[in-house]
């Protein structure tokens, strides 16, 4: 009678799969408690970053009340845009002004004596020309002395004192044209020549006593009857803080007022800035009991913080003012229901104009709203501020989680070579046991076989 086989071993084990389910098995929930932990801190860094930048946003729109430079905006009327034009910047102050210009500036121009053509030659020796303190000298000999020669050598020298030279052909022949680079007095040029056969004298020109073809001269005007100049149609300190360009002989009024609509703007960008802000942060500390939503920084105590000192800044009453106004809703600044705020145009304009100083040292001052908020922000925000370490902190967390993600992965790799070898083992021992059980059950089949 046969025996039936004993099957002690296989060795069909598939290790790889084996330790594949084992290892996932291991590490399933540590994997998910640090994914968790990185998701969570990932939406934290976000929610933060928003705010911060919320915050930013809100600084950079107070900017021109924070310096003052909305107060500084000046309204330029020309009566005579022909004759003048004016650009001011933060140091003009209001006036108004009557200019008569009876001069403008020019730069000087001399013409030569006629010469055959641009290829005649125009004597040798030495050739200065002169600017000031500045001067250009050329010698010339019978190898470089033509006109266009002579040209040339002004445009290209290096020591050349602002003097630009071109030839300009008429029906009397070729002259040489020599222009100043600059306008004014100043900038007026001599030539003189010496030495060689002396036909270098026919350039000659003096400014003292010669007649050019325009003469450099500074621009000359007056500012309510007092005599002004300039070397250039531009000046730039005859007023502070004023730019004239003039343009043309005659008279102008000039008249400088302050620019209120630059104080409304910034106005109308602090509260636009705010109501922006406030939106993110209720965004962001929402609770939605309907559809089961939470903002990322619900309850946290840092923004909370941060946007109570903001309100109560801007609804604060500031009593040193009076008799001016003591707070923005004294400017038309109002809280809604919402917790935004609006603004009334018409409540403002008329605090600039009947208290335009108390409105700026409310705004603006030293210890004024807009400077106060921007020295708050920037402790927030600065290297060391309350915002740029919760940033930091959340960014050491994201590091430190993975490094434990790292950790892991180091663990479960090692716990990956343990199994590998133990099943490989394993597997190696039941291959040699099914041997063993095949010669055993082959040998039970002879027994069985010789006693049948």
């Amino acid at each position: 009678m046969a025996t039936s086989p004993v099957n002690l071993g296989s060795s069909s084990i598939d290790v790889p799969t084996i330790v594949k389910n084992l290892v996932a098995n291991k590490r399933a929930a540590p994997d998910k408690a640090i994914s968790d932990k990185l998701s969570q801190n990932s939406t934290q860094i976000s929610a933060v970053g928003n705010f911060t930048s919320s915050v930013t946003a809100l600084q950079s729109a107070i900017k021109s009340l924070t310096d003052g430079t909305a107060f500084k905006t000046q309204k330029v009327s020309i009566g005579d845009d022909d004759v003048l034009g004016a650009t001011t910047d933060t140091d003009a102050q209001p006036g108004s002004y009557d200019i008569k210009i009876t001069q403008l500036a020019s730069a000087q121009k001399t013409t030569s004596s006629a010469f055959t053509d641009s290829k005649a030659t125009v004597g040798t020796g030495t050739l200065t020309i002169s600017v000031g303190d500045k001067t250009l000298s050329l010698d010339l000999d019978s190898t470089n002395n033509t006109l266009e020669t002579v040209r040339d050598m002004i445009n290209k020298s290096s020591s050349n004192p602002g003097v630009s030279a071109a030839i300009v052909t008429g029906k009397d022949g070729a002259h040489l044209v020599l222009s100043s680079s600059s306008t004014g007095a100043a900038n007026a040029f001599k030539v003189s020549s010496s030495g060689g056969d002396g036909k270098l004298a026919a350039l000659n020109f003096d400014p003292a006593t010669d007649t050019p073809t325009v003469a450099g001269q500074d621009a000359e005007f007056t500012i309510d009857g007092l005599a002004a100049s300039s070397p250039t149609n531009v000046a730039t300190k005859a007023i502070d803080g004023v730019t004239l360009t003039l343009t043309k002989i005659g008279e102008s009024k000039l008249d400088i007022t302050n620019d209120t609509s630059a104080v409304t703007t910034a106005m109308q960008s602090l509260v636009s800035s705010y109501n922006s802000f406030i939106g993110t942060y209720q965004q962001l500390t929402k609770y939605d009991p309907t559809n089961q939503q939470v903002g990322a920084l619900i309850g946290d105590a840092t923004v909370s913080s941060i946007k109570s000192q903001i309100s109560t800044l801007l609804g604060k009453q500031f009593t040193g003012n009076a008799p001016g106004p003591t707070s923005l809703s004294n400017l038309g600044v109002s809280f809604q229901t919402d917790g935004t705020l609006a603004l009334d145009t018409t409540k403002l304009t008329k605090a600039l104009t009947d208290n335009p100083k108390e409105t700026q040292d409310l705004l603006s001052g030293t210890d004024g709203i807009a400077p106060t908020l921007d020295k708050l922000i920037t402790s927030w925000t600065s290297t060391t501020g309350i915002l740029t370490q919760r940033k930091n902190n959340l960014n050491q967390t994201t590091k430190d989680l993975n490094d434990q993600q790292d950790a892991l992965d180091k663990q479960m790799d090692d716990y990956t070579d343990r199994l590998t070898k133990q099943y490989t083992a394993l597997d190696a021992m039941m291959t040699k046991l099914a041997g063993t059980t095949s010669f055993l059950s082959q040998q039970f089949d002879l027994l069985a076989n010789s006693k049948s």
